[in-house]
């Protein structure tokens, strides 16, 4: 389902899982960031009154690897909480924001995950995405 802006503080611990790096607060701030754009959106799904899972989506119009159109619907970030994996729920999520995407007018839809992660590679994998490519990234300070 489709959060609304009410359920932003809530969805923080959930997306913490995503984004650990980042305080109660700055999530709360991207998730209301992301609910308040066309470009971007927040699905949810509880059981039994508890938030178990929540995806975060947009439009990417920038180059996405191994996409040819633009804009693409992109998978910004999915998390199911401990208790509630291995229920489907990652893959449900996925499909609301393949849905959101394609009536937005994608044709194309992509993620990333870092290179290490296996778990996100294994679930890509097994909800229908295919490997596009693989790179490493540099920085250097001036």
């Amino acid at each position: 389902m489709r959060a609304d802006l009410s359920e932003a503080g809530k969805l923080s611990e959930l997306v913490s899982i995503i984004w650990p790096e980042h305080n109660p607060e700055e999530l709360t701030r991207i998730i209301e960031g992301y609910m308040s754009s066309e470009d971007t959106a927040v699905f949810e799904e509880s059981v039994d009154g508890e938030y178990a899972g929540v995806a975060l989506c947009s439009l990417r119009h920038d180059y996405v690897e191994g996409c040819d159109s633009s804009p693409v619907g992109y998978l910004e970030g999915v998390a199911v909480k401990d208790g509630f994996r291995k229920r489907g729920i990652a893959g449900r999520l996925l499909a609301e924001c393949e849905l959101w995407a394609r009536e937005k007018g994608c044709t194309e839809f992509a993620s990333d995950c870092e290179i290490t992660n296996t778990d996100s590679l294994a679930f890509h994998l097994s909800i229908g995405f295919e490997e596009a490519n693989r790179i490493i990234c540099f920085k250097k300070k001036l």
